[in-house]
């Protein structure tokens, strides 16, 4: 590992006892440091050298915080910029994070905090190589072939090879593992892709919106897998399926005898992710009791656990998400204004699958390889054209999640390494409307994305059958039940314990019936549906 002696920062502030107490303090911590008191000196310094990263006031006697930060972002600079506001300058805070900042920091500054701060935009984690400094000023990104050779961190090398990979002419190469699940060429994921690219590279809170099941948590591991703290922890939590009276202990921990049953301290979900990721889904259904909780631990950065008597600081970055217009909820009341704009300083939108379809093929051959190789499967299944173009005329209201599941049911009923169209039965059409469309021709971009010709389809249903009438009453009503358990599931968000009250099955039944009729309970890996307090 190298020395941090490697690191060169900048600090910019206009009062010099306050630029001797950063600059002794970043001192004992290894770095070499310079300074500036205005925002013409420290573009000075700059022209002249490189540096790891930008620590700058807000307040200028020459202009502002975000004068820096638009000369840096002008320039192509790599430098991290993190921002010193004063005290309850919210408004400040989040225009620096818009701007790019990395980071910002309140007055009076918290030593510990600060350093903590500096390390974390250095990339000094626990389990994370920090990045030298280069020898000479580096051109803008991208314009010099003879730019000196930079060791980097994982992280910030997924960053820049997500970067060259969006260049023109290009080969696209998988960032992390994370973006390369996100399938799909089409203009609004390519710009999904790139926003999460983009803000991978701070600690700007990131609210994604998108409807049910159109992968969420997956943009949210994007970003965290292409950070500086992807070797640090990442925590997932469904803010739906905690029970209100455990929040506070669940999201901050307790100690011992804090109430009956707490016979060991325990540390809660913040603890958890100190010094990675943090990520919220459904911030939408926590109750306001526990919203300016939430706001005050995001603010201070800080967590006071349930039964303690002093606050413990955390270094989270906090990414959230919600099926909800969160604007909407502020002006009916249902959350607080105050937590909306903290949370929501970068929206990133998930779009449907129903303004993606050009992408159905790319998903389709993607979950089908999963499919496959979970269940020992080969060759892997494929989906014929006509199938493809039936499925595009599919608005599909659950999304990704629900085309999934309908492969999954697809590959069930199919005996054959294709799947056509009399296999894909769609919610609301019988086997016989989904053969029927077969006869419509493909569309272009579904040839184009499948390189096999139309296979013969299976025959339509048997003539022998009376009008109206399953030639086979056990399977057709298998399909329904199963079909039944399939929507309670979605609509549970795969809540086993909820999906079976709402049919009125107790959990032991809900589970003897999805192990009859093979019911795949996708996504339960991330909920585990609170079932550990039900079972």
């Amino acid at each position: 590992m190298s020395s941090p002696a490697f690191f060169r920062l900048l600090v910019v502030d206009d009062e010099p006892d306050l630029r001797t107490l950063y600059e002794l303090t970043l001192l004992r911590e290894g770095y070499e440091i310079e300074t500036a008191g205005s925002v013409e000196e420290a573009r000075l310094h700059l022209q002249d050298r490189a540096y790891s990263a930008v620590i700058t006031d807000m307040r200028l006697p020459d202009g502002t915080g975000l004068d820096l930060l638009s000369y840096l972002e002008r320039e192509g600079r790599r430098e991290k910029a993190i921002v010193i506001t004063a005290y309850g300058s919210a408004e400040n805070a989040v225009e620096a994070l818009k701007a790019g900042a990395y980071d910002y920091l309140t007055k009076p500054v918290d030593l510990k905090q600060f350093r903590a701060v500096v390390a974390s935009a250095l990339g000094r984690g626990p389990a994370t190589s920090p990045a030298p400094l280069p020898a000479s000023v580096p051109a803008a990104r991208g314009t010099s072939s003879a730019e000196p050779s930079v060791a980097k961190s994982p992280g910030r090398a997924m960053a820049d090879a997500a970067a060259d990979s969006a260049q023109p002419g290009a080969t696209a190469v998988p960032s992390s593992p994370a973006l390369s699940r996100m399938a799909g060429q089409s203009a609004a994921m390519k710009q999904v892709r790139a926003m999460v690219d983009k803000v991978a590279r701070s600690m700007a809170p990131v609210l994604v919106q998108g409807e049910s099941g159109t992968g969420k948590e997956l943009v949210a591991r994007a970003i965290h897998e292409v950070s500086v703290r992807s070797a640090q922890p990442f925590i997932a939590v469904n803010c739906s399926a905690i029970p209100d009276h455990l929040l506070e202990a669940e999201f901050f921990g307790y100690r011992r005898g804090a109430f009956t049953g707490a016979n060991e301290d325990r540390e809660g979900f913040f603890q958890a992710a100190d010094g990675g990721t943090l990520f919220l889904d459904e911030i939408g259904e926590l109750p306001l009791s526990m919203q300016s909780k939430l706001l005050r631990a995001v603010q201070e950065r800080s967590v006071r656990p349930v039964g303690a008597v002093n606050e413990l600081p955390v270094n989270v970055r906090v990414l959230s998400a919600t099926h909800k217009d969160l604007g909407v909820e502020v002006q009916a009341g249902r959350f607080r204004q105050d937590l909306y704009y903290r949370l929501n300083v970068i929206q990133i939108r998930v779009p449907p699958l129903r303004e993606r379809l050009e992408d159905l093929a790319g998903i389709g051959e993607r979950v089908l390889e999963w499919i496959a190789r979970d269940a020992g499967m080969w060759p892997v299944p494929r989906l014929t054209p006509a199938a493809l173009h039936h499925l595009a005329r599919h608005p599909f209201p659950g999304n990704v999640r629900e085309f999934e599941n309908l492969l999954h049911r697809a590959v069930a009923l199919s005996g054959s390494d294709t799947i056509d169209v009399a296999d894909l039965a769609l919610p609301g059409e019988t086997p016989a409307d989904a053969w029927s469309a077969e006869a419509m021709p493909a569309p272009a971009w579904a040839d184009a994305t499948v390189a096999m010709p139309i296979e013969p389809s299976r025959p339509p249903p048997s003539a022998n059958a009376a009008p109206g009438l399953p030639s086979d009453l056990a399977v057709y009503l298998d399909d329904i039940e199963r079909d039944m358990l399939l929507r309670a599931l979605e609509q549970h968000r795969f809540n086993r314990t909820a999906a079976g009250a709402s049919l009125g099955l107790s959990l032991r039944q809900m589970r003897y019936r999805m192990a009859r009729l093979h019911v795949m309970d996708g996504g339960a890996d991330a909920q585990l549906d609170g079932e550990r307090g039900n079972v």
